[in-house]
C-alpha cells in the first residue's frame, strides 16, 4: 500500500496525506487526550501529534526528497526547498478538545496540490493547482463557490496584529453587514474550504502573510482554483508583506466586505 504512493500525482499525495491524517484525528475523538502546551493558551493533544506523525509518514514514502513544514514537528529539509508541503494536521484543536467535530486536516504542496479534508463529513476537498474539488464516497464535484448562502465566517482568535485600526469582531456591529450577511464563527480553516463549496459567502481573519501558513495554505489554494477573490484585509495579494485574510465567493461579495473593514479602519 505505501508503496503506491510513489505513482501518485501530488493532488493524489496531498488527498491520501489528508485523509490518513482524518482517520487517525476521527479515531482518537472522544477520547482523554494528553495536552501539549505551546504559548499565549494555545496546545496541542495526542491527536495533533499522531495525525501528523501518519501525514508525514505518507509523504516520505510519496515524495522521500521534499521538505515538510508541520505545525507540531516544525521544519523537515531546506526551509528554501523547492518543493515544500505544508501540514497543519488537527485544524480546531480546541473545538476538538471540547467534543465539538469542526476541525480540519490541511495539506498543501506550497504553490501547488492541496487538499482540506473533514474527519467526520468524510469530505476531501481537494486541488492540482488549475482545479476545486470535493470527494465524498467515492464521487468527485467540481466546487461551485455561490454568494447565496450569505453566511461569513469570521475569525474571532488571536493574535490581532492590525488592531487597533482592524478587528475582526468589528464587522459584527456594522450595520450593513448585519443587513446583507449572517455571522458565523467555527474557528478552523474548515471554513475556507466551505467558501470554495458555496457553503459559505466569505471568509475573513485578520493575521500576517497567512500565504505560507500550515493553516491556511491548503484553504487559499482550494479557494484560488475554485475561482474566489482572495486577498488581504487591506485588498492587496497576500504574500510577504501581505496582512490577514478576505476570502470571497464573488467580486461583489468581497467589494461589499472590502468597503465595510475600510470605514471601521
Amino acid at each position: 500500500m505505501i508503496n503506491s504512493y510513489a505513482s501518485f500525482d501530488d493532488a493524489e499525495v496531498a488527498i491520501a496525506g489528508a485523509r490518513a491524517g482524518a482517520d487517525v484525528v476521527r479515531n482518537m475523538y472522544g477520547q482523554r487526550l494528553m495536552r501539549i502546551d505551546k504559548s499565549a493558551g494555545d496546545f496541542a493533544t495526542a491527536a495533533d501529534v499522531e495525525a501528523e506523525k501518519t501525514i508525514l509518514g505518507v509523504i516520505r514514502a510519496a515524495r522521500p526528497d521534499d521538505a515538510v513544514l508541520g505545525e507540531e514537528g516544525g521544519q523537515q529539509g531546506a526551509a528554501d526547498a523547492v518543493r515544500q508541503w505544508l501540514v497543519d494536521p488537527l485544524c480546531g484543536t480546541l473545538n476538538y478538545a471540547v467534543g465539538n467535530m469542526l476541525v480540519a486536516v490541511n495539506v498543501a504542496l506550497r504553490d501547488g496540490a492541496a487538499a482540506v479534508a473533514d474527519p467526520f463529513s468524510g469530505e476531501v476537498f481537494f486541488t492540482d493547482g488549475e482545479a476545486s474539488w470535493v470527494r465524498h464516497a467515492g464521487v468527485d464535484a467540481r466546487l461551485a463557490p455561490t454568494p447565496a448562502t450569505r453566511l461569513v465566517d469570521v475569525n474571532l482568535d488571536p493574535p490581532f496584529p492590525s488592531a487597533p485600526g482592524f478587528r475582526a469582531v468589528d464587522l459584527l456591529a456594522h450595520c450593513e453587514f448585519v443587513e446583507r450577511f449572517r455571522p458565523r464563527v467555527v474557528s478552523t480553516t474548515l471554513a475556507l474550504a466551505w467558501v470554495a463549496a458555496g457553503k459559505r459567502a466569505a471568509y475573513v481573519t485578520d493575521g500576517g502573510d497567512l500565504s505560507r501558513s500550515v493553516r491556511f495554505a491548503a484553504g487559499i489554494a482550494l479557494c484560488r482554483a475554485a475561482g474566489c477573490v482572495v486577498t488581504g484585509i487591506d485588498g492587496a495579494p497576500i504574500g510577504e508583506a501581505g496582512r490577514g485574510l478576505v476570502v470571497a465567493a464573488d467580486g461583489e461579495t468581497h467589494g461589499l466586505l472590502m468597503s465595510m473593514i475600510r470605514s471601521r479602519s
